[in-house]
């Protein structure tokens, strides 16, 4: 299915002058085509003007861990900084590729990575919108012939001026099936890759194993993509700490008992099949809070404000990971 998700705040659409651009966007072009007064671009000026900083703090409190992928983040938003400084300073060059293959197992933050990433590229002028399209495989290829085309060309033509993020992206690749249609839509989109880089930013996700070998069998992909991103599972310790967040920002708590009973939960799904790190504790606290209503609603009829709040260790071992 198909997911739009946009970054920006709303506002209603500009008028557009002749060539195509908003006033702000040809405000932006003047800006940087003119030179700095004193010579100089004060690179921590430039960052709070354009609220690099402020989409980077969000990303570090939206996320718990995963500091290598920050680490990467913040120098891609350098780099398009650095380049902004260079373009005020007169010294030109071709735009950057911005193409990007973030790996990782699923529930490991990559959409909302992509989505931030696409915050930073629309503040520095590097898309038009600055949204985010989120497909599949399903969404892109037809099931009959004549059928991809229009389907890959439509998701494009939403996607331009923003990121289009294509989640395991390996499966527009069936090589057993020579009829198979996906290799239609890979067509398509390597030619809009190279050709329209600089109204379109292609984010391919999925396992590291499965995208390494789809791009040994589509090179075009892997000399497109200049920035390659690892998602790093999260340790114990992360998920207890990312469940807790979720349990306060829906106004939960866990209990001494329920946080240790957590603790066990997270040592033992992970070994589990289908395993999806974050995504896993999110069904797990899900499947707590009905616990949890269910235990009040059998009750005595009366609660309070701390027993609406608190979900204890019952809540959690009931769970089929201890053999319930």
């Amino acid at each position: 299915m198909t997911t739009t998700m946009q970054t920006g705040n709303g506002a209603a659409p500009q008028a557009k002058n002749p060539a195509g651009a908003t006033a702000d966007q040809a405000a932006d072009q003047a800006a940087d085509t003119a030179p700095p007064e004193n010579g100089r671009v004060d690179l921590k000026a430039l960052s709070h003007d354009t609220q690099i900083d402020e989409v980077l703090t969000e990303l570090d409190n939206a996320l718990i861990g995963l500091k290598p992928v920050k680490r990467r983040i913040r120098e891609i938003a350098a780099y398009l900084l650095v380049d902004k400084a260079r373009r005020l300073q007169g010294l030109t060059a071709n735009p950057p590729t911005l193409h990007m293959a973030f790996t990782g197992n699923p529930g490991t933050g990559k959409t909302t990575v992509a989505l931030r990433m696409a915050s930073i590229l629309h503040r520095l002028g590097y898309v038009r919108k600055g949204h985010l399209v989120s497909v599949t495989r399903d969404d892109l290829v037809g099931q009959y012939i004549g059928h991809t085309a229009p389907k890959t060309k439509e998701v494009l033509k939403r996607a331009m001026g923003g990121v289009l993020f294509i989640d395991e992206a390996y499966y527009l690749y069936r090589p057993e099936n020579e009829k198979d249609y996906g290799q239609e839509a890979i067509e398509i989109l390597l030619q809009v890759m190279e050709n329209q880089r600089e109204d379109l930013v292609v984010i391919l996700a999925g396992y590291g194993d499965r995208m390494e070998t789809f791009f040994s069998a589509n090179p075009g992909f892997r000399s497109r993509i200049t920035h390659h991103i690892d998602f790093p599972d999260y340790d114990d310790g992360e998920l207890v700490a990312i469940t807790e967040k979720l349990a306060a920002e829906e106004g939960y708590l866990f209990d001494d008992e329920a946080r240790a009973a957590l603790v066990s939960y997270v040592s033992a799904r992970r070994q589990q099949p289908n395993f999806a790190n974050a995504r896993s504790m999110r069904n797990a606290f899900d499947r707590a809070r009905l616990r949890q209503a269910m235990r009040l609603f059998e009750g005595d009829g009366t609660v309070d404000r701390e027993a609406l709040r608190t979900i204890t260790a019952a809540e959690i071992k009931a769970s089929r990971v201890f053999g319930n």
